[in-house]
């Protein structure tokens, strides 16, 4: 299996790329929405590309550095979805938006208090968005503050506020949830209302912008929602797959590890720890009850039980594991994003089983 490649590597099917960046595009666009994809997921340009050709109005990132990447592979409209803060990252942003579209955020008065300053003192007009908290409690300003919030930023010399955004996962009242097509229609009422109230004072906001790859589909189907932000759905991975958005087979990326130990029947060490494969899933909880970390491909009876960073401990559920020194396994993560974000470069294989070396230009970037 692939035996040209050094492992552990991660292998991405194109075909399936392309497949679910069509899929999701179709879906939301049929319901008068825009597609703003992260790009936490992948990192690469090409691929950012991939999604726009296909219909994405531009992409999101969360760290000025990787907007620069995209911005420098030729990508002009760019959301950077956090907070602007710190001096290093508001001056970087404002010399990038010099080059492209660049929308900011902001999740509070004292932050956009900051910007604006910066803004001004560089005789620039920037565009941002209010970040609003509406169930996740991570950042984003509190529901009920954001009006009062909103008026504030509104008046600030330097920015604009055009437009609103949020962030919720799969949670639904606060709390983790499996019902995604719920999580994903509340959500996008939630941010919806608390846009007409915002424009109810005066403040012309635009753009209203919420969604993930479980609930986008959703969120877009809601009067109001302007735009979705899923990421994960180019790859999908079995954190989808045990939410019920994605099927096994329509996950593109897996990562590839050979066998180096056999010294149980029960157990097997693959070269692929904790350092090729994420393990920031919890196993054996709600909603999900993770076995191990991810599905190896074909191997129903096995199971990634363990990481370390340098070894992954495969087991049995049926007795012996069947494999032997040498052997090779593709293994989809739970969770693809953190674990792309491990590898320096992917392969892509295409339809016609032919490889290609890809750099992760973006990973890394925590800047």
């Amino acid at each position: 299996m692939f035996i040209d490649i050094e492992t552990p590597s991660v292998v991405i099917d194109v075909e399936k790329v392309k497949k679910n960046i069509s899929e999701m595009a179709r879906s939301v666009s049929s319901n008068n929405c825009t597609l703003r994809p992260h790009i936490k997921t992948h990192k690469i340009p090409e691929l950012a590309k991939l999604q726009i050709e296909n219909g994405s109005t531009g992409i999101t990132c969360a760290k000025v550095s990787e907007a620069e990447v995209m911005a420098d592979a030729g990508i002009s409209d760019i959301f950077l979805a956090y907070p602007t803060v710190g001096n290093y990252r508001v001056e970087r942003a404002l010399e990038l938006s010099k080059r492209v579209r660049l929308i900011l955020g902001v999740d509070s008065i004292e932050g956009a208090q900051i910007l604006s300053s910066a803004a001004v003192k560089k005789n620039i007009d920037c565009e941002v968005r209010l970040e609003i908290d509406t169930g996740l409690r991570r950042t984003g300003i509190q529901y009920d503050k954001a009006v009062d919030a909103a008026k504030i930023i509104a008046k600030l010399p330097g920015i604009s506020l055009t437009g609103i955004f949020t962030f919720r996962g799969l949670s639904l009242d606060g709390k983790k949830t499996d019902k995604f097509i719920d999580a994903g229609v509340d959500e996008g009422e939630k941010i919806s209302a608390i846009a007409t109230l915002i424009r109810n004072n005066g403040i012309n906001i635009k753009d209203v912008s919420c969604g993930s790859t479980p609930t986008g589909k959703y969120a877009a189907g809601v009067d109001g929602v302007t735009e979705v932000r899923p990421g994960t759905y180019i790859f999908n991975d079995i954190m989808q797959v045990k939410s019920r958005v994605a099927k096994a087979e329509e996950c593109a990326a897996s990562v590839l590890v050979t066998v180096i130990s056999t010294p149980y029947e029960d157990t097997a060490i693959v070269d692929g720890g904790s350092k090729a494969i994420s393990t920031d899933t919890t196993t054996g909880v709600f909603p999900f009850f993770f076995e191990g970390y991810g599905k190896i491909v074909g191997r129903d009876n096995l199971i990634l039980a363990h990481a370390n960073e340098e070894h992954g401990i495969i087991k049995s559920n049926s007795g012996g594991t069947g494999l032997r020194i040498g052997d090779r396994l593709l293994i989809i993560p739970n969770h693809i994003c953190t674990t792309i974000n491990l590898h320096d470069h992917v392969y892509f294989l295409n339809a016609d089983n032919s490889l290609r070396k890809v750099c992760v230009e973006a990973r890394g970037k925590l800047y």
